[in-house]
């Protein structure tokens, strides 16, 4: 527990040690506004269509306690394009605390989906919960069960992300992670006492629940939390937590190895109780998203943790930091008035839930359900179970290590060129792992297979591993976020459980018995991913959020948005041009 947090710390100042080894990337162009005098939004108002949208001069909240104009909304962008990496730490601390607290919780999720994907090769775990395979004289955990766990969780998920959703939308983040808490605390005691395959199924499903939430409050919640030049970093940082778990999980199972009895498996599952009063005690004091609050017309109160958030002297720009918020929402209040799951499919909307859905599928059409997890792999391509855990443990590692170095690489690249690059090496290395499949008699074949799978395991964690989390959070519109993040990842959720249907029988000796061969299977889908993502995924880096809603509503297309330019605000209408200075149609 203690060297979880340690781990996380460090990471984090790795992270701050680089922004001082690497000179700051210059910041898109700003955009420039021309005040107008307009009208007032109204309820009733329809929204604007084409490129016509009014701009709104003053903000104020109904109760007529609080005040501010465009031109404070124009000082913090301005503001906001003017931080480095450096000042952005400075200047927001508790923002960037409580952001990297609250993902904590992905922890979890992490670590049961690397715990229950290694434990059907656990010997343990296989003996209680599985029966003796004649030609292989080991113990194996019938196939279909293997799917009912591994999909288990994520049918629980998909439920808990939803819900999320609609707690989030009405009543806010903190109570949907109290929620997401008290049920952890609850579910965990399933899998601890469950003595049979049936109740080990179960408790997967409803610890699934609560794992849906919290995997889709952490970039939610992060992105609204924190500034531009943070926003990739403390988004990336859910996966860093997720590859914690994993690395927590590895450790755990490689430690208890040796054991002989049911606690071998069963303290594996206990361990997740310790993490219940810390995540509980933050849940009670973590302070609401400003962002959630100006959706409600709470502009005072928004402004109070805004407060909260920032440094002492920058304690000025508090106003200008939440008017800027209320601008954002009312353009895209001015292209789209709803705010339920049907809107992300609706206008320019469905293209931003198009991308954030299928960057998260990303990270299962790459083959993660082979090649992430891949002690069962091992064991079925010969490697003994100490062999097996021992170099699961040291991808854990990997992984672990790769997600820090890709904070650098998004700060100097971008996301559009990490993730098609990162999506074209794995596609390799499934090839690679595929093609050495075909039947020879060298030995050494099975070495070979396993180093791939590290080195795919390395490509993952630098690239699509962590900006998966990063774009559906910068993509989507602020007042559609947290919806369009549970959409993204309840997609991910939904190949997931297919891909954990089909890995076991591609895998299992009893089933189809592919072996390496799997690899071939994932190359294919690796394959398609990287022509979505060429013709279809934009760059976000360095762009804030009214940036992306006026491109998305100019229809820019996918290649120009590094480019892209915006020049004026003038009579409610945009004016976009190409950075070259010709327009674009």
């Amino acid at each position: 527990m203690g060297e979880t947090l340690s781990l996380n710390i460090g990471s984090f100042a790795f992270l701050i040690v680089s922004c001082l080894i690497f000179p700051p990337t210059p910041t898109a162009p700003v955009t420039r506004f021309k005040i107008q005098d307009t009208h007032k939004y109204k309820d009733t108002m329809k929204p604007a269509t084409g490129h016509d949208m009014p701009i709104e001069e003053r903000f104020h909240d109904e109760q007529g306690q609080w005040d501010a104009t465009l031109e404070d909304a124009r000082a913090a962008n301005t503001y906001e394009h003017s931080l480095t990496v450096r000042s952005a730490l400075r200047s927001y601390p508790w923002a960037v605390v409580w952001s990297l607290l609250i993902s904590l919780s992905i922890i979890m999720e992490g670590y049961d989906t690397a715990l229950i994907n290694s434990l059907y090769a656990y010997p343990a775990y296989a003996r209680h919960f599985g029966a003796i395979e004649s030609t292989t004289g080991t113990y194996q955990i019938p196939t279909q069960w293997q799917s009912s766990m591994s999909s288990g969780s994520q049918v629980g998920a998909i439920i808990g992300a939803l819900v999320n959703g609609f707690i989030v939308g009405r009543f806010g983040y903190r109570l949907a992670f109290l929620i997401g808490i008290l049920l952890m605390a609850s579910f965990i005691s399933i899998s601890f006492f469950g003595m049979t395959v049936g109740f080990q199924t179960a408790g997967q499903v409803l610890c699934g629940v609560p794992w849906g939430i919290f995997a889709t409050i952490g970039p939610a919640y992060a992105s609204e939390l924190c500034p531009l030049p943070l926003r990739a970093y403390l988004t990336a940082y859910t996966n860093l937590c997720f590859a914690s778990g994993q690395f927590i999980a590895a450790g755990v199972l490689q430690s208890l190895l040796k054991r002989g009895d049911d606690w071998a498996w069963r303290m594996t599952f206990g361990l997740q109780w310790i993490w219940i009063p810390i995540l509980g005690i933050a849940a009670l004091f973590m302070p609401e998203s400003p962002w959630f609050l100006v959706r409600k017309g709470r502009y005072a109160d928004a402004e109070k943790i805004v407060l909260r958030l920032i440094a002492g002297s920058e304690k000025s720009h508090s106003k200008s930091i939440v008017a800027l918020m209320i601008y954002t929402n009312n353009l895209e209040f001015s292209v789209s008035q709803g705010t339920s799951y049907s809107d992300c499919f609706k206008g320019v909307d469905l293209r931003r839930t198009e991308i954030a859905i299928v960057t998260f599928l990303g990270q299962i059409t790459c083959g993660a359900q082979f090649a992430y997890s891949a002690t069962y792999f091992f064991q079925q391509a010969g490697l003994n179970s100490e062999e097996s855990y021992k170099l699961n443990l040291g991808g854990t590692a990997i992984a672990f290590i790769g997600t820090l170095i890709s904070w650098i690489l998004m700060r100097r690249i971008g996301r559009r060129i990490l993730y098609v690059c990162g999506m074209s090496g794995m596609a390799l290395w499934l090839f690679m792992i595929g093609i050495l499949a075909i039947p020879t008699s060298n030995s050494n074949v099975k070495w070979v297979q396993s180093a791939l799978c590290l080195i795919w395991l390395l490509t993952f964690s630098l690239t699509v591993g962590p900006i998966g989390w990063t774009i559906p959070a910068e993509v989507s519109s602020t007042r559609l976020r947290s919806k369009t993040i549970v959409l993204a990842r309840n997609g991910y959720y939904v190949a997931q459980i297919i891909a954990n249907v089909i890995q076991p029988y591609m895998m299992n000796p009893l089933a189809w018995d592919w072996k390496g061969k799997t690899g071939l299977f994932w190359f294919a889908f690796a394959l398609m991913t990287v022509v979505w993502a060429f013709f279809r995924l934009p760059e976000t880096k360095d762009r804030s959020y009214e940036e992306l809603d006026l491109m998305f509503i100019a229809k820019v297309p996918t290649r120009h948005f590094k480019k892209y330019q915006l020049n004026s605000f003038e009579m409610g209408t945009i004016n976009s041009r190409k950075a070259d200075g010709n327009a674009i149609e």
